[in-house]
């Protein structure tokens, strides 16, 4: 074969390669976009729509998983890696809020190191939930999700081997116990704030008896 037939195939493979890499990354880009919609949804108790968001972003990483079979190395390019993390963190986060469960890597189809980075991002959703409740008075609510909060930044520390092998994981528990201890203020002056109005309007109906 001469060199320039040689060339002209490397020249064709390398065209492929990028078409294959283009289409990859625009998959990878919905993905994401969906799960960012159904986390949105989430927050607006639409289950049902947040479902459906996850079913698009699924069948783009399904498909992802045959491009992995001839073009290993692009499938674990960083965005697909984004793609995954986002579609646990949302997946998550509606199983947490609807039914109050958590949902397992092989239930939702997602590399395990992709499941626990999603998972320690749960924890900054369930800061939004916290604030709603609180701006709501719906203090129980409130305290019930800082408790889930609190409980997924613990059981993540506990897991030495993932936070020395899994690149990313310490910074986003680092992020997670400060989302928790801000929350954790919250809540507390919240109910400092709940305890003195109680006190006022004793007080004020003390006063009116006399």
């Amino acid at each position: 074969m001469s060199l320039k037939r040689i060339l002209r195939k490397i020249e064709e493979e390398l065209k492929e390669r990028k078409a294959i890499k283009d289409e990859l990354y625009d998959a990878m880009r919905k993905a994401t976009r969906f799960s960012k919609q159904a986390i949105f949804l989430v927050h607006k108790g639409e289950f049902e729509e947040a479902k459906k968001m996850l079913g698009e972003a699924e069948r783009l990483l399904v498909e992802r998983d045959q491009v992995s079979l001839t073009h290993q190395k692009l499938a674990h390019a960083g965005i697909v890696d984004v793609a995954f993390q986002e579609y646990a963190e949302a997946y998550v986060f509606l199983q947490l809020v609807q039914n109050g469960r958590f949902v397992t890597p092989e239930k939702i189809k997602v590399p395990s190191t992709s499941y626990l980075l999603g998972l320690a991002d749960v924890v900054g959703e369930l800061r939004r939930k916290v604030l709603d409740s609180l701006r709501e008075g719906d203090g129980e609510g409130a305290q019930k999700n800082f408790e889930i909060m609190d409980f997924i930044y613990s059981e993540l520390i506990g897991i030495d081997e993932a936070l020395h092998s899994v690149s990313e994981l310490r910074r986003k528990t680092d992020i997670a116990r400060r989302i928790v201890e801000l929350t954790r203020g919250d809540i507390t002056i919240e109910a400092r704030r709940n305890s003195l109005e109680r006190s006022i309007r004793s007080l004020e109906d003390a006063l009116k008896e006399k």
